[in-house]
């Protein structure tokens, strides 16, 4: 399996969920996080950072994670979009799906 910073410099973008096991709003964003998995699996891949995890702080101070849940998406290593708190699928969709159009016309080249 590829590595987190493989997968966040690679050219498919890549959601990261930045989450704790203690966090109510984070618990409730997972099934979310799954609907949107299944919506966008061809087109995004979702990963979960455990920011009490201490191999996960250093990249989540680095990305200037100060609350949980934060959603940020990379795109070839770069942070292109973030979102703290909950939201549902449909709403991640509205919010993402701009996002990706253009990275989708990009890889059809």
């Amino acid at each position: 399996m590829a590595s987190l910073a493989d997968m966040i410099t690679g050219p498919k973008p890549v959601l990261v969920d930045f989450s704790a096991d203690w966090c109510g709003p984070c618990q409730m964003l997972k099934p979310e996080l799954k609907k949107l998995a299944r919506m966008m699996s061809d087109r995004l891949t979702i990963v979960t950072v455990d920011v009490d995890n201490p191999k996960n702080q250093t990249f989540a101070q680095s990305q200037g994670v100060r609350s949980v849940p934060t959603l940020v998406l990379f795109y070839r290593g770069k942070p292109v979009w973030r979102l703290s708190g909950y939201r549902s699928a449909e709403e991640l969709t509205r919010q993402i799906e701009p996002l990706l159009e253009p990275i989708d016309t990009e890889s059809q080249w």
